[in-house]
């Protein structure tokens, strides 16, 4: 493989706008109350009065070592080999669930056409290797980047962040107030 691409996710800058899901959606036609390729979710900690909110905006971790593409009984999904990118080819997919079933972060989503559908790092816009996905692109307090895993690790070692944890390698570096030095 010649890189592994992945987002950054900046926490601290994250404000639950949902202009991330909403271009999503908007850029791939997918209709509100359906499929959520990225979605942000909210995180509360402590106790009154000192309750501490984090908002992450997330979507497909694009795994090194991705369990979804190991199980589709069809090779619907893989890993390309120039970027790292785990996608679904739409045409191959029997919408067995599989894949769901086996993503740890429970991603892959069972959509309106009746077969699998996630983030694809906007690869299904034709976008550019020098364009970043519309939700990165549309993000107003620039909390989400994309591009080469490396850069994205100087990114988050700058804010004291660091890489999401798990068996199948997430390509997802996370900042939050936690991880602030």
């Amino acid at each position: 493989m010649a890189e592994q691409y992945g987002f950054f996710v900046d926490s601290t800058r994250c404000i639950k706008c949902y202009a991330c899901e909403v271009a999503c959606q908007q850029w791939h036609g997918i209709k509100a109350d359906t499929v959520h390729r990225r979605t942000v979710q909210e995180e509360c900690t402590g106790t009154f009065p000192d309750v501490k909110r984090r908002f992450t905006s997330l979507s497909c971790m694009h795994c090194e070592h991705p369990a979804c593409v190991g199980v589709c009984p069809v090779g619907a999904l893989s890993k390309r080999d120039e970027d790292g990118l785990v996608v679904v080819d739409k045409a191959k997919c029997i919408g067995c669930r599989s894949c769901a079933l086996a993503c740890p972060f429970d991603v892959p989503r069972y959509g309106d056409k009746k077969i699998m559908d996630k983030c694809d790092g906007c690869l299904s816009l034709g976008r550019r290797t020098d364009e970043a996905p519309r939700c990165v692109n549309t993000c107003p307090t620039r909390a989400l980047h994309f591009g080469d895993l490396g850069e994205m690790e100087a990114l988050a070692a700058r804010k004291g962040g660091k890489r999401m944890g798990g068996d199948t390698a997430p390509s997802v570096y996370i900042a939050s107030a936690e991880t602030q030095p």
